[in-house]
């Protein structure tokens, strides 16, 4: 079976939350916690005594005093620091890639039913704002709805409340659901950690790869009290739900949260971030949806969490993972996360310049390559070669890629220069005018540009640089230089438009760097 794989910007909901609360219901949730030596609410005073705590009124405060009282209150989860973490969108102008990174990468461990919950803060800067954030994992269409045509769209409808020092009254509508820490920054080791304490509140856990094991997986598989759990790993992070997990990966969470690391990993390394010492602390998010098969937004990569189309099974049991269409599949999205735009992404490339990184991570796990599979080297000889036109106006997107990857099995395969691809990304990203000034009219984080000919062109030059041969014949023989106009669409519209002028100057340019030819035809390689 074939899969589908798409990438949409797609809606998500932000119901923002305001401290509605009256100035008595803080007055009294203070006067509860005078038992406490903080409003932190995690020491009882010196000197209390049951007594004390029969005229706290707020429930759940009395349970965590009393349970502090007799020893028997865990912290665990329910008091933490929090570290602020680099801005997704700041990551994304470094980068060139967007802000497709997690913007829900501080997760406590905490389930928040529908209703009140008292959230005590502290070390909050006065010119930081922090954010508690519950997305809505669990979001369905409207029943008797096609999901796909979900009027909320298919992005993460989620409720927010801004954090303040000291006690925070907040109330939870519509839906319940998990609690993230939005705590970014541009410069977040200059930044102190948060301390919060979500008093008396329900644990649902999360696993971490660098402290737990598969005995701490079964049991927060066992034990969760919402549907979803989450897991994390060195670049990875997953909202899976408990059911699945317990079908598909009972016992292997270090296996399957491995196996996400090392995929990424490999993204990473032909991304030349290894090699230049420039890999994010920041995480992929991973997530189940409920209305579209798999797809990337501007939240991660997504994947179905329900019959038609459930893709579960592929992404949650970590053998499949790694092999034929799933390894495919969560390459794939996770390859639009990481598109240069506009350098590496302009428009034609949507659908083309993330598969570099399906076949350099499916292929490297010995997985048979997808454009040998689909004949893909002979069809685009004949329509692109032999037909003498742009690659561009190839409607097939395989067809598309073929030269991009002919330059990697040339380059890296035969050994001529295995670092052809993260020199040329890094290449790209000195070019990036985002590097020399955010503010001053450089290219918009995410534009993939106007004329897509005249990426193209830099394309052309920038990896004849790197290479360090000169290309142009090769990029002759896939109409990389194709004279002419034309118009398309690849998740928005593109005018293609080359001049002999705009051609002839590139050719020039390269000449002038007196570079010898490759020792062979690399539009014959195949894999």
């Amino acid at each position: 079976m074939k899969l589908k794989f798409i990438t949409l910007l797609l809606l998500a909901g932000t119901i923002s939350s305001l401290h509605a609360q009256s100035a008595k219901d803080y007055a009294d949730a203070y006067q509860d916690l005078q038992v406490f030596e903080t409003p932190l609410a995690v020491k009882l005073k010196k000197g209390i005594k049951k007594s004390d705590l029969d005229k706290i009124k707020n429930p759940q405060v009395k349970q965590v005093a009393t349970s502090l009282l007799n020893n028997q209150y865990d912290q665990k989860y329910r008091f933490a620091e929090y570290n602020a973490i680099l801005s997704p969108s700041t990551l994304g102008h470094n980068l060139m890639i967007g802000d497709g990174y997690s913007k829900y990468e501080n997760i406590t461990g905490i389930y928040l039913p529908i209703g009140r919950h008292i959230i005590s803060v502290d070390h909050i800067a006065a010119d930081n704002e922090v954010k508690l954030i519950i997305p809505n994992w669990n979001r369905r269409a409207p029943e008797g709805m096609d999901p796909t045509k979900d009027p909320k769209g298919w992005g993460i409808v989620k409720q927010e409340f801004k954090l303040k020092n000291g006690i925070n009254i907040i109330d939870v509508k519509d839906f319940d659901g998990l609690a993230y820490i939005d705590y970014f920054s541009e410069n977040p080791k200059k930044e102190k950690a948060i301390s919060v304490h979500f008093i008396g509140s329900p644990v649902n856990g999360y696993f971490d790869i660098t402290k737990n094991n598969d005995q701490d997986w079964n049991k927060l598989v066992d034990q969760a009290v919402y549907p979803v759990i989450d897991a994390k790993g060195r670049h990875i992070q997953i909202a899976y739900p408990a059911a699945d997990i317990k079908k598909y990966a009972y016992g292997k969470g270090v296996e399957l949260i491995s196996n996400y690391d090392s995929l990424i990993y490999r993204q990473h390394r032909i991304m030349g971030l290894i090699k230049y010492n420039k890999v994010p602390e920041n995480k992929i998010l991973s997530r189940v949806n409920y209305n579209y098969y798999m797809f990337r937004d501007g939240d991660g990569v997504a994947y179905m969490g329900t019959d038609p189309g459930n893709a579960m099974p592929l992404v949650v049991d970590p053998a499949r993972v790694i092999k034929g269409d799933p390894c495919w599949g969560f390459s794939h999205e996770v390859g639009h996360v990481h598109q240069l735009r506009p350098y590496l992404n302009w428009g034609g490339l949507g659908e083309v310049s993330n598969n570099i990184f399906s076949l350099y991570v499916t292929t490297s796990y010995g997985n048979k390559s997808r454009l040998s599979e689909q004949g893909n080297y002979k069809k685009s000889r004949e329509s692109i070669i032999n037909g003498k036109i742009s690659y561009l106006q190839d409607p097939d997107v395989f067809n598309r890629l073929v030269p991009f990857w002919q330059l990697q099995l040339y380059f890296a395969n035969q050994g001529k220069n295995p670092n052809f691809y993260p020199d040329l990304f890094e290449a790209f990203r000195k070019q990036n005018p985002e590097r020399r000034s955010r503010r001053g009219g450089g290219q918009v984080m995410g534009d993939r540009g106007n004329n897509p000919a005249v990426h193209q062109l830099n394309f052309v030059k920038t990896a004849s640089q790197v290479a360090k041969l000169d290309l142009t014949d090769f990029f002759d023989l896939y109409g990389f230089f194709h004279v002419g106009k034309f118009t398309y669409d690849d998740y928005g519209n593109y005018t293609y438009e080359m001049t002999q002028e705009m051609v002839d100057k590139c050719k020039k340019e390269i000449q002038q760097l007196n570079l010898p030819k490759p020792d062979m035809d690399i539009s014959t390689l195949t894999d």
